[in-house]
């Protein structure tokens, strides 16, 4: 039996992604995995969602937990001068340098790392440059194109939220996930289970009013 295939959708909007890519990285020397950034608003916007920093109260506990997780698990993190930030320029850049590990990784570092802009062509220009991606490319129709079918491919697989990780059609969303992930990696038959299975058709006993 082939091994299922891995994607990681992700948008640099997120510090959960950020600290999650630390063990992708990881997890991609060691195997294939796509690298799939997706606009993040357009998702929640297909979901009817808020995020976590569209909400207060939510959104300072969130950026505290952030920094915990990162200090816990010795990561640098630095947050950028305002958040949520216009993600679309890293995401642009992130396509038109070919989403190679190296281009995530220096665009993270940016934004995630040294607590830089990335909310324009400009704040990323000297990312831009190191990767070798001139400035124009990120206007690009080509870009712009790839990026959207990223995110439309993304909804159509059925992610709700970055970042996710698939494993074949398996979603494990979240920074917190990634042990699930690796584990039914490594034990494809947990999923199979027979109250793993039951979860998937779970009835719904009550719904709460619009």
């Amino acid at each position: 039996m082939s091994a299922p295939a891995l994607r990681w959708y992700f948008d640099f909007i997120s510090p959960f992604a950020y600290l999650q890519w630390q063990r992708v990285r990881a997890l991609a020397a060691q195997r294939p995995v796509a690298l799939v950034p997706v606009a993040f608003g357009a998702v929640l916007a297909a979901h009817s969602h808020k995020g976590p920093a569209e909400i207060p109260g939510k959104r300072e506990f969130t950026y505290r937990h952030v920094l915990w997780q990162a200090r816990r698990a010795g990561v640098r993190l630095r947050f950028p001068p305002a958040h949520p930030f216009n993600p679309l320029a890293s995401l642009r850049l992130s396509v038109a340098a070919g989403n190679t590990p190296e281009a995530v990784e220096a665009i993270f570092d940016w934004i995630w790392g040294q607590g830089r802009e990335g909310d324009s062509v400009e704040a990323l220009g000297p990312v831009a440059a190191g990767l070798g991606v001139p400035a124009e490319a990120l206007a690009s129709e080509s870009v712009k194109t790839a990026l959207r079918a990223n995110t439309e491919a993304a909804l159509l697989a059925g992610v709700f939220g970055v970042p996710t990780l698939s494993i074949g059609s398996d979603l494990f969303w979240g920074n917190d996930a990634h042990d699930f992930a690796l584990d039914a990696l490594q034990h494809p038959e947990m999923l199979e289970d027979p109250e793993m299975q039951r979860l998937l058709q779970l009835p719904i006993g009550v719904q709460r009013r619009a």
